[in-house]
């Protein structure tokens, strides 16, 4: 199993080296060179199977020699043992033929956890193995950087870099990035939106000099790591709802389009997914897109869900390289020209993109309808982000079974929901003190020659 550039100049790598690897250094990103494919047999046996059962039969076939059958299954087993669920990922019916599939029952109360928690137990590995020691540095929203600290705070051989909005994610968010104690974990506070720091980060990588210097790697979407440990619940869930004999559909709120990736990756390995929507919230530039064939940047409005507000999507390069006929030339011209402001897809690529995804979007009064009506009417209380995704598969629903995805607990985001409902979401027990931990940050300019700096010079090399 190798693994190429979406930017079709970077080296095929293993799993391990791509995994480790983060952003290939022509700026591209690592998607397998064939998708491995299961057999109906294969996923009929996943019925009433673990989830961690499920996990290693969807991702075995991409790891290729990296980890011995025993050691990736004991690497597993040690990544979810700590999950609030037994279920890891379990589903609740909302309405007839409408599901909720809670992803939030990890360490850090969002659907991050699913791969950066195996993402940490492989990188331990692998980099004792090696003697190799690395910095990863990352770009969030807001779940993405807690859960990258989560994994790897304590870790022999690793620096971590958390770059995030300053002002723009949630006080839980925040404290869950900024109140762990570890040396090696470092919180840092950008002057911008989710996009400057994202654009920071791929500035870091595509620095050759600097990023040999400090070893760098990345946690974020971009690693190919962390979509594929995302592919598992679309397989655990619709499994459970009767697939592969019976269809499923999925929405999917999203910003950086790595999660609904994950279900396109499903999709091509065999699982019958009859509809994939794309959930935005007003920042909805994936949305436009679809609509209109033209991918143009217009500025990133802060609002209650703030992991989706996002203009440059980092996942989207993958469906585009496929949508291209895998032609890297033209999807390293769309990314110079999305520099620039935005790109035109070609009728054949959005024609392609159409017949794969469907998309909708949810303002931020629907935002806040929606999580009022789904606990009056169904006893559910959902985050702002799993209130866009239920808003927007509402109108989507049909004789397949419709599966939402909950990205986060609604006690992340405690602000907007006791606006929506009157009710304020408490943390579970084992984050009853997060308020009471003293932080520890750093507030950084938007400023990528600062940043590499401040990187350089706390860096234990």
């Amino acid at each position: 199993m190798h693994y190429i550039s979406t930017r079709g100049q970077g080296p095929a790598l293993t799993f391990e080296q791509a995994m480790l690897t983060g952003l290939a250094r022509d700026g591209g990103l690592y998607v397998p060179e064939t998708v491995p494919t299961l057999t109906t047999d294969q996923i009929a046996a996943m019925a009433g199977q673990s989830y961690e059962q499920i996990a290693y039969t969807v991702m075995r076939p991409f790891i290729g020699e990296t980890f011995t059958d025993d050691a990736f299954r004991g690497l597993i087993d040690a990544a979810y043992a700590g999950f609030g669920h037994a279920a890891r990922a379990p589903l609740v019916q909302l309405a007839p033929n409408h599901f909720l599939l809670e992803l939030f029952h990890g360490p850090t109360l969002a659907f991050k956890d699913f791969a950066m928690q195996i993402i940490g137990q492989m990188f331990q590995v692998s980099l004792r193995r090696s003697g190799q020691r690395i910095t990863i540095v990352g770009a969030t929203s807001g779940d993405t950087g807690s859960a990258a600290i989560e994994a790897f705070r304590g870790l022999d051989g690793v620096d971590v870099f958390i770059l995030y909005p300053h002002g723009r994610v949630s006080e839980v968010q925040r404290r869950q990035m900024t109140t762990p104690v570890e040396a090696n974990v470092h919180a840092l506070a950008v002057d911008g939106d989710f996009d400057d720091c994202q654009a920071a980060v791929k500035d870091m990588f595509n620095d050759m000099a600097f990023r040999d210097a400090v070893g760098l790697a990345g946690v974020n979407s971009i690693n190919w790591g962390r979509v594929l440990a995302q592919v598992v619940y679309y397989f655990s869930s619709a499994v459970s709802l009767g697939a592969p004999h019976r269809p499923v559909s999925f929405t999917v709120p999203t910003g950086n389009f790595g999660d609904i990736f994950a279900g396109y990756i499903a999709r091509q390995m065999g699982l019958p997914i009859e509809q994939l929507v794309v959930a935005t919230n007003q920042n909805d530039i994936l949305h436009r897109t679809l609509q209109t064939g033209a991918y143009t940047k217009e500025g990133v409005t802060p609002t209650i869900s703030p992991s989706m507000d996002i203009q440059v999507s980092s996942n989207f390069e993958r469906v585009l390289f496929d949508a291209y006929g895998r032609d890297g030339a033209v999807v390293s011209q769309q990314m110079a020209d999305l520099k620039n402001g935005g790109f035109e897809i070609s009728q054949g690529a959005i024609g392609m993109l159409r017949d794969t995804f469907a998309s909708g979007r949810a303002s931020e009064a629907e935002t806040s309808a929606a999580i009022k009506r789904y606990v009056a009417d169904h006893g559910e209380l959902l985050c702002p982000h799993s209130a866009v995704g239920a808003h927007v598969a509402e109108d989507h629903l049909g004789s397949v079974p419709m599966i939402t995805l909950a990205t986060a607990h609604p006690a992340k985001f405690p602000a907007a929901v006791e606006e929506a409902t009157g009710m304020h979401p408490a943390l579970p027990p084992r984050m009853a003190d997060l308020f009471d931990r003293p932080e520890r940050l750093t507030r950084v300019p938007n400023d990528v020659a600062a940043l590499q700096s401040l990187i350089a010079e706390r860096t234990s090399r």
